[in-house]
């Protein structure tokens, strides 16, 4: 996973693609949102706890430290896609978190859910994925919105709405 953190330290921006499982993202990608929420902050120090004493972590989380949210200000998309319930919620959740992460939204056109076999088996799923095309180039468009968004932060005429504004209850 430590490689990972390393390409989103260096990327401007990402698309998250994710079906739902039960009314949530897939458990790979919600242990990459735990730990990018790690890596991002948290103890800046992890030898300070001599491994997991969660007294001495509580001790040192009581007495506060900084979250510097080194990942904020990149770009990004996603498409959240379904086969019965769960798509709108779970793109809700993925889109709070990685606001809360301090990361820009691309626009509407950057963030989809759709269903793909409404109530139809598994096993033909992945032929009536291939077959949509329209959903093909609803996921080009994300990516598109991205790559946009991608520029115009490069060129430094991107920010967050909410730039420089103090949360009264930061975590």
């Amino acid at each position: 996973m430590a490689e990972i953190y390393e390409r989103f330290a260096a990327c401007h921006g990402a698309i998250f693609i994710t079906p739902v499982h039960w009314y949530q993202v897939t458990s790979p990608l919600k242990l990459m949102m735990d730990r990018l929420v790690c890596a991002d902050g948290g103890n800046p120090d992890p030898t300070t706890t001599h491994g997991k004493h969660a007294d001495e972590a509580k001790a040192l989380e009581v007495a506060g430290w900084d979250f510097p949210k080194h990942l904020a200000g990149r770009t990004y998309g996603m498409v959240v896609h379904g086969d019965v319930a769960g798509i709108e919620g779970t793109r809700r959740a993925l889109a709070d978190w990685l606001d809360w992460m301090g990361w820009i939204d691309a626009g509407a056109s950057a963030r989809i859910d759709r269903m793909i076999g409404y109530y139809e088996p598994y096993a033909t799923s992945h032929d009536t994925l291939d077959s949509d095309c329209v959903l093909q180039e609803e996921v080009a468009n994300v990516a598109r919105a991205v790559a946009n968004a991608v520029g115009a932060l490069r060129e430094g005429r991107l920010h967050r709405a909410d730039e420089g504004i103090s949360p009264p209850r930061p975590k």
